[in-house]
Formats: C-alpha cells, structure tokens, sequence
C-alpha cells in the first residue's frame, strides 16, 4: 500500500472496563474522516463481550467486517494483528503521530511505562513516545495503587497525556450515553478533532447573577 499523508491515528482497545468509551471513540474518528489503525488485545475482546454483547473476531480482517457494519460511515479501518510489526504502527517512519489507549488496562499502563513492547500494541505506544507524538492514555481502574500512581507520573513525564475516565456531570447528563460523550469529548479536544458531543464550560449556561442562591 502506498504511504499517504491523510489524517491518521492508533487506536487501542485493552482489557479495563469501559468498552463503550472505545466504541464511541472509533466511531467519531471515522467520522472525522481518520484513517484508524485498531489494535486489540484479547482481553479487550472479553470486555467487549461483557459489556456490549459484541463477540469481536480475534481475525483482523473479519473484526474490521464486524466493526465496519456497526459504523459504516467515513474514514478508513484497519484492525491489525497483535503481531503484525510490518504495519505502520511499528515503525516511527510511517507510525501515526498520535495514539489513544481506551480503554487502557494497568496492565497495559505498566508495558508501556517499562517499554516493553512485546505486542503490536505496546509496540505502537513506544514507538510514538519515542517519535514525540501525542499519547493518551485513558485507564479505568479504581482505587489507584502506588504502582499505577508511578507509572502515570513516569509516562506524564515522558509526555504522555493520562486520562482516567472520570467523566464530570456539570453537563447535567441524562444517560449513560451522555457521560461516555462527556469522556470520548475530552478525548477529541486533546486529538484537536472538532465536535458538538457536549456542551461547553462557560457558554449558552446562566450567568451566576442569574441563578437563585
């Protein structure tokens, strides 16, 4: 395949809790016209299955027949093997400058904070630290323990962006719907992607003269 220069991104989808936030996230992507590069792991594909029914194939190419279906709009999708290392995403010479892991596991946290770089996966990660891209990482995991404190201070250092999925309720949420929106909006504002998934702080609201105390 010839090398383009359109909009790209690596996407991850790992075993935490949360597959609605990845699911809604690869949908606006493709929205927006992304050339998405999918990488999941096997415990990603159990979340998915719990939590949204979805029996994701573990074959590439039948997972992006299965995801094209759900989302068939914009965009491009590949779902890459977790040891396919001829793609993009493992080399700095064609990776995608920016990667978002979500949800992302502490597992997964860990291997990349460490460089493992065992799968396609950590692979992907290491190699847009090293090329000084744009990492975000998105764990849902709660309480935090010192360990996964450590390895998000080491990888914000490392200039890496954490994420936790903490979505707010000033947006008066109605539906489970909403605060996923309220994260995957969070997400996009740092992608520099636009959007009209949520209200903004500070516009269209009451000013505080206009509020009953």
């Amino acid at each position: 395949m010839k090398y383009q220069q359109i909009k790209s991104i690596s996407l991850a989808w790992t075993g935490a809790s949360g597959a609605p936030y990845g699911l809604r996230l690869l949908e606006c992507l493709l929205k927006a016209e992304f050339r998405v590069f999918l990488m999941v792991s096997s415990a990603a594909r159990v979340v998915l299955a719990t939590e949204h029914g979805l029996k994701l194939s573990s074959a590439p190419d039948k997972a992006t027949e299965q995801l094209r279906k759900l989302f068939p709009e914009g965009g491009e999708l590949r779902v890459l093997g977790k040891d396919e290392w001829f793609s993009p995403p493992a080399s700095g010479s064609a990776a995608p400058k920016q990667m978002v892991i979500c949800p992302c596991s502490t597992g997964t946290l860990a291997a990349v904070a460490t460089g493992m770089s065992n799968s396609l996966l950590e692979r992907a990660a290491d190699v847009v630290l090293k090329e000084r891209g744009q990492l975000l990482l998105v764990p849902r995991e709660t309480p935090f323990n010192a360990i996964h404190l450590e390895h998000m201070l080491k990888l914000s250092q490392l200039g890496a962006i954490i994420m936790p999925a903490a979505p707010g309720f000033y947006h008066h949420p109605k539906s489970i719907e909403d605060l996923i929106d309220f994260m995957v909006a969070r997400i996009l504002d740092h992608l520099g992607v636009e959007h009209a998934l949520t209200d903004r702080w500070g516009y269209d609201k009451p000013k505080d003269s206009e509020i009953d105390n």
